[in-house]
């Protein structure tokens, strides 16, 4: 299989799923739309939890010892918040979805602009952020198989629906996001003669279920927390395994 069509496959099923979405969310009043939200936001919770759990993960426990997994969670967190905050990376990509917002839909209200701008951050973070992405993206430069990023695909196009349905086209937006970051992916995974050890996707699964929660939380509209400005923890988490591996 060609690399890069598990990306492919993934843009077209969040497209197909924002245009299903967009249709549906038409259709359906505020308290309903506020209901698909809320429910996908528990769903994101627990798929959050699932993932945070990989802190656990025997490999990675096995690679810095038992009491490191949780502070290198903290740490990958803490500086990956410092480093964001400092990049202004939230305000960059809320800026993003405002422009984005201007050029393909043409509204200009602040109702409608914040919607798609949520829409956008929302989508962009949970389609990009798993385990999935990297170590699926990965094979797919590899040459392993394009199979993880199927299976994502089909989630995602899912969660794309429900989304749709409350924030619009933000969400179709997020597919250049996807392009961006599974197509970044892919060219590193063709430069790399094997995957990341399993420790350290471990690391990075972990740093992202709390990612995930983030999002949960702004869904579930209990606190905007600014999850771009952690994005770079997905970066250092690795670092610190291999950092620690190092030291022992």
């Amino acid at each position: 299989m060609i690399p890069g069509t598990g990306t492919a496959v993934n843009v077209v099923a969040v497209l197909v799923g924002s245009l299903l979405g967009v249709l549906l969310g038409n259709r359906l009043p505020q308290r309903t739309r506020d209901a698909v939200t809320d429910g996908l936001g528990l769903v994101t919770l627990m798929i959050a939890a699932t993932t945070a759990a990989d802190v656990l993960s025997p490999a990675l426990a096995e690679e810095v010892g038992d009491s490191a997994p949780l502070l290198i969670v903290l740490g990958a967190v803490l500086l990956g918040g410092i480093v964001g905050s400092l990049l202004r990376l939230e305000q960059r990509v809320e800026a993003l979805g405002g422009f984005l917002q201007r050029r393909l839909s043409g509204e200009t209200g602040s109702a409608e602009r914040q919607r798609f701008v949520q829409g956008f951050v929302a989508a962009s973070l949970l389609f990009c952020t798993g385990p999935l992405t990297i170590l699926g993206s990965l094979n797919d430069g590899l040459g392993a198989g394009a199979d993880q990023l199927v299976l994502k695909s089909a989630l995602d196009g899912f969660a794309a629906i429900a989304f749709a349905a409350s924030f619009g086209w933000g969400v179709a937006a997020s597919a250049l996001t996807i392009v961006v970051v599974q197509g970044s992916l892919t060219l590193v995974g063709l430069g790399l003669g094997d995957v990341l050890p399993a420790a350290h996707l471990a690391a990075v699964g972990a740093v992202g279920g709390l990612l995930l929660i983030g999002i949960a939380l702004r869904l579930l509209r209990i606190r905007e927390v600014p999850v771009a400005d952690l994005l770079p923890a997905l970066v250092i988490a690795p670092l610190l395994v291999s950092l620690v591996t190092s030291l022992n």
